[in-house]
């Protein structure tokens, strides 16, 4: 009798885990639907964003200011004429909502602040911040005029070695805090803006506890970048009847 009660047992485990089984794999299949379904319209919306921008882009003034919020101060950024790839591609970026979200990975008192790398919205992918781009580069705009003064805004890019042309990187970007120290990179990294407002930030940025990879202890985020609003497009005047 002993045995049965043990066989019936054994039995009623075996199917509870069974069902078990049967319950997780149903569960991670419906996550699986619902995530596939965020993406999806994810996808949709960042497309209804990009055909937006590109609406607005030839709009805009041929010098735009975007607001840069940060999570220690927003900063006005204007955008050069003299280098359009770089300005245009700023300008999708800043519309479509590439940069809400991301940090500054790479910060030096007495050099300069860096951010823009999609990977920095990943905490587990801390070894890779650095490494990260949409997927393409920027064809280098050298114009001896825009020099590498306080507030600059500049490209950031691979090294010589592996990038003889010295593209920029398709998103990453840098904030001279240092006027002397960024001096020697001028004519081989595109500077393609300037900081007219929020010198400060860069300070209070540059200034924040960092580790032994320039990475700020407490993350320095870039809420959200806006079009200033001075630079909003005039809409069109209604044709006279």
């Amino acid at each position: 009798m002993k045995r049965i009660f043990q066989s019936l047992a054994c039995m009623g485990m075996a199917a509870m885990m069974v069902a078990c089984g049967n319950n997780k794999a149903k569960k991670a299949e419906a996550e699986a639907a619902e995530q596939a379904r965020l993406d999806s319209l994810e996808q949709v919306q960042f497309q209804q964003k990009m055909k937006e921008a590109e609406t607005m882009i030839p709009l805009l003034p041929e010098e735009p200011v975007f607001d840069v919020q940060t999570s220690l101060g927003t900063l006005k950024i204007k955008l050069y004429s003299k280098t359009p790839k770089h300005r245009e591609n700023f300008e999708r970026l800043a519309l479509t909502g590439f940069y809400d979200g991301l940090l500054f990975h790479r910060v030096i008192d007495g050099f300069m602040i860096q951010g823009g790398d999609p990977l920095t919205r990943d905490t587990s992918a801390v070894a890779q911040y650095g490494t990260g781009g949409p997927g393409y580069t920027v064809p280098a705009e050298f114009v001896p005029e825009y020099k590498h003064k306080k507030g600059a805004l500049a490209a950031a890019r691979r090294g010589d070695a592996a990038n003889p042309n010295k593209e920029s990187s398709g998103s990453q970007f840098y904030l001279v805090q240092d006027e002397g120290a960024c001096a020697a990179l001028d004519g081989d990294y595109t500077v393609y803006g300037e900081t007219i407002e929020g010198l400060d930030v860069i300070d209070k940025i540059a200034k924040v506890a960092t580790n032994n990879r320039d990475l700020p202890l407490n993350p320095v985020k870039i809420i959200k970048v806006t079009l200033d609003p001075a630079s909003q497009p005039t809409p069109p005047e209604p044709a006279a009847e």
